[in-house]
């Protein structure tokens, strides 16, 4: 009798481990988890969050986000609420997250009203430093006329940074901030940048120490997985802070491989770059031969989650020691005339 109860012991517990096993196993063995190497602290980043965001930004109801358009009001509204439910401050004497501005359109002539939207995280110890995390939130709009999709929803450009905005934005009020970290859904980029450019006429510049810009990163990247490419690598060496914060994560950060482009001066960190802030754009798409680029095929359907939520991860990571005060990036300086 001892000897069948002994027995049994042993097939329980064999049995216990086993199915212990496969319940470890359901939980990280999805392809949108990153390796346990790579989860950030206790707060973790799932693309179940990620693709909330980015299927409600680029869907058809947002009408590809033109800037002066019911859509692109549908998703300033979205952003909103986000912010407020993150628990997000406003920003300087702003009365709530909307900074409203009217400019006139090169293309029309008539007058647009349109908003950033910004929040803020106040720093514990060094409040009066800040870091800035921004993508843009509008894109091409509509086509007027013609058969078959009409739509620019533009989901790689750029309603994946902003999910990234949002995701940051939730993580940093999660684990805390030395730093003050200025969330921006800036509007008008498509335009030149005008929403970026606006903002930057009312700061003090000397205080900003960095700026974080999302931009395309829903696709892999020419250098591989786990891989992103930032603009303006050479112009500070706050791409080399990123890099050693990333050691040992599996996550890899490359300087611009397209030159020709001019990508830094072509999405919303040139605004910041040009009054010195060290303020670069983190993008993971193989500019040169995405096929989608200003297209009514960007679509969310086209984007791999996974990715999404890698970089972002991987962002939080590699500006973790300049949100938290321990490095700081060295400015930019732009000649006048010169790029």
């Amino acid at each position: 009798m001892k000897n069948i109860l002994f027995i049994l012991s042993i097939l329980i517990t064999i049995i216990s481990c086993d199915s212990t096993k496969k319940t470890t196993s359901t939980n990280v063995e999805t392809k949108d988890v990153l390796p346990e190497k790579v989860v950030l602290k206790n707060f973790f980043i799932d693309s179940v969050t990620v693709k909330k965001h980015l299927y409600t930004l680029a869907s058809d109801e947002m009408e590809g986000r033109g800037t002066g358009t019911a859509g692109i009001e549908k998703a300033a509204k979205y952003i909103e609420n986000e912010f407020a439910k993150i628990g997000l401050s406003t920003f300087g004497d702003l009365e709530n997250y909307r900074q409203t501005f009217t400019f006139k359109s090169r293309r029309s002539g008539e007058d647009i009203t349109t908003s950033n939207i910004i929040g803020v995280l106040e720093g514990k110890s060094k409040k009066n430093e800040i870091v800035i995390v921004s993508a843009h939130y509008d894109h091409l709009g509509m086509k007027k006329d013609g058969e078959g999709d009409l739509i620019f929803n533009g989901a790689n450009d750029d309603a994946s940074g902003v999910a990234g905005v949002l995701i940051l934005a939730e993580y940093f009020k999660k684990v805390g901030n030395e730093r003050t970290i200025v969330f921006a859904a800036f509007t008008a980029e498509e335009m030149g940048l005008l929403g970026s450019k606006h903002f930057g006429k009312g700061i003090d510049a000397s205080k900003f120490v960095a700026g974080i810009n999302l931009e395309m990163i829903g696709k892999t990247p020419s250098f591989g997985p786990n891989t992103a490419w930032l603009t303006g690598f050479e112009r500070s060496d706050f791409g080399k802070i990123v890099q050693k914060n990333l050691v040992g994560s599996g996550y890899q950060l490359h300087p611009d491989p397209y030159k020709k482009f001019n990508l830094f001066f072509r999405s919303d960190n040139a605004s910041l770059a040009k009054l010195g802030v060290p303020s670069h754009t983190f993008s993971t798409t193989a500019i040169d031969i995405d096929k989608d680029y200003h297209k009514v095929t960007d679509e969310a359907k086209t984007l791999n989650m996974t990715i999404i939520t890698q970089t972002i991860q991987a962002v939080a990571k590699g500006t973790e020691s300049i949100i938290n005060g321990d490095d700081t990036p060295t400015r930019v300086a732009i000649k006048e005339g010169k790029k």
